[in-house]
């Protein structure tokens, strides 16, 4: 009976030690930062619909990724190295789209082009 109880302890335990060891707060931190950057791009119009749907796609990727690396319970080192440098491409591919010259300022999904002197 003892050993029944065991078993039945260690299988609810076990899996939890292993969620325990996927936790990757920072990746969560940082994807949560660059989707809040692509939110604020599109309120403020630096960032057209088109640039915006393209960006967040790349954030879905980022995600699978992170999702892939915890599915055996643990995150490597080398995992956490390929997360950091998915997540560093697409921090720059932001700041490339929200500083280009395409702009959707009245939001009407256009592009606005900016006016000639």
């Amino acid at each position: 009976m003892k050993i029944i109880k065991t078993i039945a302890v260690l299988s609810l335990v076990l899996p939890a030690l292993a969620f325990a060891q996927a936790n990757t707060p920072r990746v969560d931190q940082r994807q949560a930062n660059q989707e809040q950057r692509i939110d604020q791009g599109v309120a403020s119009g630096s960032l057209t619909q088109r640039e915006a749907n393209r960006l967040d796609r790349g954030q879905q990727h980022v995600d699978n990724m992170e999702n892939r690396a915890k599915s055996d319970g643990v995150v490597t080192r080398g995992e956490r190295a390929r997360l950091h440098q998915a997540q560093e491409v697409q921090s720059r591919r932001i700041y490339a789209q929200k500083h280009d010259r395409q702009h959707d300022f009245n939001h009407n999904g256009r592009v606005d082009r900016p006016r000639r002197r």
